[in-house]
């Protein structure tokens, strides 16, 4: 949502950031915030960062499949060494 509010143009600064898109991504990130911190009480503390790596497995499944973002080389490259980051937390957390 921010995203595609960035990339229109507006009469005002109050304009481009006092609209329904902006408003509407904020309001979700603060609501996502207290569902996170509603979800770490039901888990244990050591996993937060690991469910927290997850998160640009999620961000870049929806950049490629809702915003047609093209995944380069590099990023490929990244997200593997994320998994492979989070593989070897988890692997360790099993222990």
């Amino acid at each position: 949502m921010l995203k595609n509010a960035a990339l229109k143009t507006y009469d005002s600064r109050v304009r481009e950031y006092l609209n329904p898109l902006v408003i509407c991504a904020y309001f979700l990130f603060v609501c996502t915030t207290f569902l996170s911190i509603f979800a770490y009480k039901g888990i244990p503390l050591s996993m937060g960062p690991l469910l927290e790596a997850t998160s640009y497995i999620y961000v870049t499944i929806f950049g490629i499949t809702i915003f047609h973002e093209k995944m380069s080389r590099r990023k490929w490259i990244s997200l593997l060494l994320i998994l492979l980051g989070i593989g070897l937390y988890s692997f360790g957390a099993a222990i």
